[in-house]
């Protein structure tokens, strides 16, 4: 599903030539030190899962192997799973660009980051929400307890590295409960909350996002202000 509900679904002919595009991008996998090596080939498939989840295909692992350039063998050897490797395909995907932004902001003040943060975010969204729902059901599906993929773990980097100025200040109780707090305004959900549900533009519910997500961060320093 995409955006309002609209299929991201692709002809075959489509998915073809989205591969052919993904192969011609993706780095060249040699290099000296087999560590080196498959660090490189780990990430080669990693990316053109995540590029062809983007240009709206539903891959397989095989074709997630032309792309890449590898066997479908060497696939499995790093991802048991095809569940597991569109996991860390989606976190790929939207990671790179909100990483960037934060170490790009100069500003110390923790509402300019957080807000840097939300409206990255919201920017990628166009590529990124398919995958986001995509995501969001490979965890809601998995069986309780059992070796499912997971998700979460990048969203708490980046809040925490959003929020870091405040980690002193706030102390250590004080901070986990702020990133906490983030955790359910910042993400995929948030956005397809305000889409689904209350039928907002992206521009409308980055908006509402950020607002929230700032009220969070003047609570928190408000715990802490002089009486």
């Amino acid at each position: 599903d995409g955006p309002r509900g609209q299929s991201t679904a692709r002809s075959p002919m489509e998915v073809r030539s989205a591969m052919t595009k993904v192969a011609a991008q993706l780095p060249a996998a040699a290099g000296p030190g087999r560590a080196g090596q498959r660090r490189r080939t780990r990430k080669a498939i990693v990316q053109a899962a995540a590029q062809l989840l983007t240009a709206g295909a539903d891959p397989s692992i095989g074709e997630i192997a032309a792309a890449a350039d590898v066997s479908r063998r060497t696939v499995y050897t790093y991802f048991p799973t095809l569940d597991q490797l569109l996991l860390d395909a989606a976190i790929e995907s939207m990671g790179l660009g909100i990483d960037n932004a934060l170490d790009a902001v100069a500003d110390a003040d923790v509402r300019v980051r957080v807000a840097e943060m939300i409206s990255v975010l919201a920017g990628e969204l166009a590529q990124t929400l398919p995958l986001g729902r995509k995501l969001i059901r490979l965890t809601v599906d998995a069986p309780p307890g059992g070796p499912g993929p997971k998700r979460g773990y990048r969203r708490t980097g980046w809040i925490e590295k959003a929020v870091e100025p405040l980690r002193l200040v706030l102390g250590h109780r004080r901070f986990e409960k702020l990133v906490s707090s983030l955790s359910l305004v910042v993400g995929w959900e948030a956005f397809i909350v305000l889409f689904d549900v209350r039928g907002l533009s992206q521009d409308e519910a980055r908006t509402v996002i950020t607002d929230a997500a700032l009220a969070l961060v003047d609570g928190a320093l408000a715990e802490i202000a002089p009486g």
